[in-house]
């Protein structure tokens, strides 16, 4: 009978350990973007109150940069976070779209893990994240000083993802 109530507890475990392996190591094929090489949709997204806004033309200004769709509720954005934090830190300019999110949540989102964003847009209705592809948080987008997309991670930015996939690509841009 006593192990009978050890099941549940070694689902749970299976289960786990299946998720973290699956949010950690490669992301294997991910859906391809019908934006790679095309300008990045325009954007209208609201402000937040007390974060800097965004517009489009911050998009197009010239700079390489890295565009971030979030959420307060998402887990694996918690887990990217302090990689978008390093690169901030290194100069790289990143922008953040809060995706159907309450905005008081997204700003104690930022108080509490740092704002790594140059400016920030709310998209609550999660409207223009269709227009970019978007079928989930996080994703992110390197794009080109003239706004074109270069690169899209279907993933959170995890340290490997980092290296292996966003550092080369970014270094490839900023090199151009």
């Amino acid at each position: 009978m006593k192990w009978l109530m050890v099941i549940p507890v070694v689902i749970f475990s299976a289960l786990a350990g299946l998720f973290a392996a699956g949010m950690f190591l490669g992301q294997g094929e991910e859906l391809p973007s019908a934006l790679i090489g095309k300008p990045a949709p325009e954007l209208t997204v609201t402000d937040i109150e007390n974060l800097p806004p965004m517009t489009d033309a911050m998009l197009r200004d010239g700079e390489v940069k890295i565009v971030n769709f979030w959420a307060s509720w998402c887990a694996p954005c918690r887990v990217e976070h302090p990689n978008l934090t390093l690169l901030a830190e290194e100069g790289v300019p990143i922008y953040g779209i809060n995706y159907k999110d309450f905005d008081p949540n997204a700003v104690a989102f930022l108080q509490e893990l740092g704002d790594p964003y140059v400016a920030v847009g709310s998209d609550p209705s999660g409207f223009h994240a269709i227009d970019w592809g978007v079928y989930g948080v996080p994703e992110t987008f390197l794009l080109d000083g003239d706004g074109k997309i270069l690169l899209r991670m279907a993933a959170p930015v995890t340290s490997r993802e980092l290296e292996n996939r966003l550092r080369p690509a970014l270094d490839a841009a900023l090199a151009r």
